[in-house]
């Protein structure tokens, strides 16, 4: 389908005069509509499509279509109903009263048009740009990030089940294609084994019992495997995706014991960022968060926070399960940047904090980050009186430490953590540190005192944030971090945030650009109508709680 331009700037006459007799107060799709203008133009699409064909529907359209679709939690077939028969929608896209909309199926088509080209950003931006444009947020000033875990499409699966289901689907993918060879090579107990889901199946309770399980179906599996890479077998089998990702699964799950196939202990499977956790999505991955554990996703929001405007999403950013928050910091930066809405204060919790975070948000953005930084972790710090890295004088011209002694190191050497970034080390000799009346605040290494610092920027960060978070002036300004959970919950009870509609990792994070962009539709409204933010809930039992 090629692009025939549509202009949506003007709304036809006889829908106007209908639409303000049937809601003369307005409604929130209408009075979007009059604050932002049409938000979207066919242009801003032309290169999802081509330029011959039959005409398509105006993308322009079919972004507002789904932005509102999202708005109000509707499914492909009641927002195309809505189209036709709903006279606010009409309004907002600019259409005739006869008009008959389209089939729901373009929806799903626009989506994967958007996904592949991940256009679903573009989305976001354009409303965001609209609300810039009506005065309604701006650069400067503070803003506020959090993440939360989005579920996965398709069902959890333990780790019996997952194997089990791996060999399952490749199995029914090989018989629909090469049924006849697949019973010459099946066991027959396979049959009984892998014909039900696991879930209709039921496991042995003892893990005894499970693990022999496990190892019988990494057997199975790896007899398919050497099957479909026999010489007799027909060679398109090798391509199959069920196939690939058996195999896969495979290397991570099995190893080879004295020539038998068994189950890898736990610490011998790789980091959640790359094992796999179903056949059936493949890059949904496993989170932790203390003691939330998912498969799927994370979601980071960022809001503006100031009480002169709306709290409008300015960014929004999805990542695979295991990412960390400090690694998706400067894409977040990156992108306000390009929207020219960088905050000069960023509110964020201790996930996104770090000495080298502040450092180059500082140097990069101009922006102050504010959060709570990691303090010391050593064991002695317990007992209050422990000499921490704050309390020795360093001199990083003449390259030298001086302890609470006064007595001065005797080893500077540069090198590397465990992360891969530059530290110095540094070192104290026994001579001084065995005999010293300090010691037992100091260390308790019979070496002597040992130090890692930072690089001299990133250390005088650090030293500087950990004195300044414990002051109330630095709590005052950090409390209105925690406003950033409203807008989590308004996008988890409201608009389905934390469960991914879709399979994969393009079209949840497009999933999640037209949620951002429906829940700014939605503050953008209450803003207009004086509608007041929600207080904090606390329980009537919780209210009881004694001050103090």
């Amino acid at each position: 389908m090629s692009l025939r331009g549509v202009e949506l700037a003007e709304i036809p006459a006889e829908t106007v005069q209908l639409a303000r007799a049937v809601f003369p107060k307005g409604c929130l799709v209408m009075r979007v509509r009059d604050a932002l203008g049409p938000v979207f133009a066919d242009a801003d699409f032309e290169e999802l499509f081509p330029v011959r064909g039959r005409p398509a529907v105006s993308p322009a359209r079919l972004a507002l279509v789904s932005v509102l679709q999202f708005a109000e939690g509707l499914t492909d077939r009641q927002a195309a109903h809505a189209v036709r028969s709903r006279l606010d929608w009409k309004y907002a896209l600019s259409l005739e009263l006869a008009d008959t909309g389209f089939d729901f199926s373009v929806l799903s088509e626009f989506r994967a048009r958007l996904a592949e080209a991940d256009a679903g950003r573009a989305v976001f931006d354009t409303v965001l740009r609209a609300a810039g444009e009506a005065g309604l947020v701006k650069a400067g000033k503070r803003q506020r990030t959090d993440a939360t875990h989005v579920l996965a499409a398709t069902r959890d699966l333990n780790r019996l089940e997952f194997v089990v289901e791996t060999l399952r689907t490749a199995l029914n993918q090989v018989a629909e294609v090469a049924g006849d060879w697949l019973s010459g090579v099946a066991e027959p107990e396979w049959f009984d084994r892998y014909s039900a889901r696991p879930e209709d199946n039921r496991f042995a309770s003892r893990w005894a019992a499970r693990v022999e399980h496990g190892d019988q179906c990494g057997a199975d599996g790896t007899l398919l495997l050497q099957a479909v890479w026999s010489p007799q077998a027909p060679p398109e089998l090798r391509g199959l995706p069920a196939v690939e990702f058996l195999r896969r699964t495979w290397v991570q799950q099995f190893h080879q014991v004295d020539g038998a196939v068994r189950w890898r202990e736990p610490k011998n499977t790789p980091p959640g960022l790359i094992r796999l956790r179903t056949p059936h999505e493949t890059e949904a991955r496993t989170g932790a968060k203390r003691d939330l554990g998912w498969s799927g996703y994370k979601v980071h929001l960022s809001e503006t926070c100031e009480p002169d405007r709306p709290h409008l999403i300015t960014h929004i950013h999805t990542t695979p399960a295991p990412v960390n928050d400090d690694a998706v910091l400067e894409d977040i930066h990156t992108a306000l940047a390009e929207r020219d809405l960088l905050p000069d204060e960023h509110l964020v919790d201790a996930g996104y904090v770090d000495a080298e975070q502040i450092h180059h948000a500082r140097r990069d953005h101009s922006i102050d980050l504010v959060g709570p930084v990691g303090k010391n972790t050593n064991r002695q710090q317990a007992t209050g009186d422990f000499f921490d890295s704050t309390r020795f004088t360093v001199d990083w011209d003449q390259r030298q430490a001086v302890c609470p002694g006064g007595h001065t190191s005797v080893q500077w050497r540069d090198a590397r953590s465990h992360r891969g970034t530059p530290v110095t080390r540094v070192r104290f000799a026994e001579r001084h540190c065995g005999p010293c009346e300090l010691r037992i605040s100091c260390t308790n290494a019979e070496t002597g005192r040992n130090l890692t610092l930072r690089p001299k920027t990133e250390h005088e960060i650090l030293q500087q944030a950990r004195t300044e978070q414990d002051t109330d002036h630095w709590r005052r300004r950090y409390g209105h971090r925690a406003g950033v959970e409203g807008a989590i919950s308004q996008g988890v009870q409201a608009f389905g945030l934390r469960r991914s509609r879709y399979r994969g990792l393009a079209k949840t994070r497009l999933q999640h650009h037209f949620t951002g962009a429906a829940i700014n539709l939605a503050r953008i409204d209450a803003w207009l109508t004086g509608k007041p933010l929600a207080r904090t809930r606390v329980s009537p039992f919780a209210a009881l709680r004694p001050a103090g």
